[in-house]
């Protein structure tokens, strides 16, 4: 006799249904179970292979859909890259691991397993989060170690601040906040594209990190002198931050591709990859006369759409229609969707215009800092580097080439007519360290010093996140 089953009459009745529970009833939290499923079958610590997946997709596989860059599912497995590898890992078919979840995240496991394996990690080692550091670069498919190491640098931080993600499906996906320090290995002598340090001072946006695009993916030009200036258009990648950095690094290709900026989600961080005086392509016939600004994120998730996102962007937008002199209105501030014979659908609905376009206009509630360290430090100081603390603020060093000064200011970002502790130093090698600090509305600084023929440390803290340099900028 099958003790699952118990006669009555002549029905045969699972004992499932006398208790209250449909037969073969489906998980409550089928996503969490197939993370836990991975983690364990490919002994793949569990919170990085979600923080992998949410750094990616936000746990969003879009039906199906792929990304820009040909990415598909949770863990944006990318054809004839990972997902072929999936593919021959777990005998799973590419259709499958395309649509479904669970495949899509067993088969993004298995690769992340297989480069652990290439790197030679034993069992003790794959226990470590921070050990799995290189396999996360590699994951990423990036053509260059700076973007490598940025997408892996993500994937980190965003498990140290925990993840808490509702699914397509409704479920709630949760990862606690934890501290791992990453072994980077070589990627540690990577460009870090999240601390542009002398790089800013060679890009057109101030504090802008410069990762230059592949030459075949815009046109060499002179403008304003060739063609004026006279739109800006607001794109959504339909991808993340580091891979759209790479997408626009990756030719020649057929479709050529690239926007001047792009911004990431999370904290408004910017990387120029074209130079507004060249033609980036993005917008058909408009690349003569726009610049284009791509987002972070898929026009279908508005999760990626974040404040801090919508205010760094409109900062950039500000800036750039107050050099070119363009109109701050949505005839001259578009979607790519509104682009003449375009295409496209992107920013889509989600994408709040009103919110964006008064934060542009300096509206929104104070949303914007009408301060800039050029006027906190002064006549004749440029910036010359610049580090994010958090979403907080920034903080920029300056230099004055008439009088050989340097001068530091911290710019407050959130919080703005409040006053909350901000702070700001310089330290001239071989001198005491200078500091303002305090409860400032908007800004803390300027702090000035003389340091022609010096090295200089600076640095600053606005909200919990505090920026410190080494001795740097000698001589300048």
């Amino acid at each position: 006799m099958n003790l699952r089953m118990i006669l009555t009459g002549a029905a045969v009745l699972p004992l499932s249904l006398l208790v209250g529970q449909p037969a073969g009833a489906a998980s409550a939290d089928p996503m969490a179970d197939a993370f836990a499923k991975a983690s364990s079958t490919y002994e793949v610590p569990r919170d990085l292979l979600v923080s992998v997946a949410y750094s990616e997709t936000h746990l969003d596989g879009h039906k199906g859909q792929p990304s820009a860059s040909g990415g598909y599912g949770v863990m944006h497995l990318v054809t004839a890259k990972t997902l072929d590898k999936a593919a021959t890992l777990t005998k799973k078919s590419a259709s499958v691991l395309k649509s479904d979840d669970a495949a899509n995240i067993a088969g993004g496991a298995a690769v992340l397993r297989a480069l652990a394996d290439e790197l030679k990690l034993d069992a003790a080692a794959r226990k470590d989060a921070g050990k799995w550091y290189q396999a996360i670069a590699k994951y990423g498919g990036a053509s260059s170690p700076s973007v490598a190491r940025l997408y892996a640098d993500t994937v980190y931080e965003q498990l140290a601040q925990g993840i808490r993600a509702t699914t397509p499906g409704g479920e709630t996906v949760t990862v606690p906040a934890r501290a791992v320090t990453p072994d980077r290995g070589p990627y540690a002598k990577a460009a870090d594209l999240d601390n542009p340090s002398t790089l800013a001072a060679s890009t057109d946006y101030p504090g802008a990190a410069w990762a230059p695009a592949h030459s075949s993916n815009y046109a060499v030009s002179n403008r304003p002198t060739s063609d004026a200036i006279d739109r800006i258009v607001i794109h959504v990648a339909q991808g993340t931050y580091a891979g759209t950095i790479d997408w626009f690094q990756t030719g020649p290709r057929p479709n050529p591709t690239s926007a001047h900026y792009v911004v990431r989600s999370s904290d408004g961080a910017i990387t120029q990859t074209v130079r507004e005086k060249d033609r980036a392509f993005h917008a058909g016939n408009w690349n003569r006369r726009s610049v284009g600004i791509e987002h972070e994120g898929w026009i279908d998730n508005a999760t990626w759409f974040t404040d801090t996102m919508y205010r760094s962007s409109a900062a950039l937008t500000r800036n750039i229609a107050d050099r070119y002199g363009i109109p701050k209105d949505r005839t001259h501030i578009v979607g790519h969707s509104e682009v003449p014979g375009a295409d496209h659908t992107d920013p889509g609905r989600y994408w709040d215009w009103t919110k964006y376009m008064q934060y542009v206009t300096g509206g929104g509630g104070g949303g914007t800092n009408p301060h800039t360290p050029e006027s906190v430090c002064g006549t004749g100081y440029k910036v010359i580097d610049s580090s994010a603390l958090g979403t907080a603020g920034t903080v920029f060093l300056l230099y004055n080439a008439d009088n050989g000064n340097n001068c530091v200011a911290t710019i407050k970002k959130t919080s703005l007519g409040q006053a909350t502790a901000t702070t700001a130093f310089l330290e001239v090698e071989g001198k005491p360290r200078v500091t303002d600090t305090g409860n400032f509305e908007y800004y803390a600084g300027p702090v000035r010093a003389a340091a022609a023929d010096k090295c200089v440390k600076w640095g600053g803290k606005a909200g919990a996140s505090t920026y410190e340099s080494g001795f740097e900028h000698c001589g300048s």
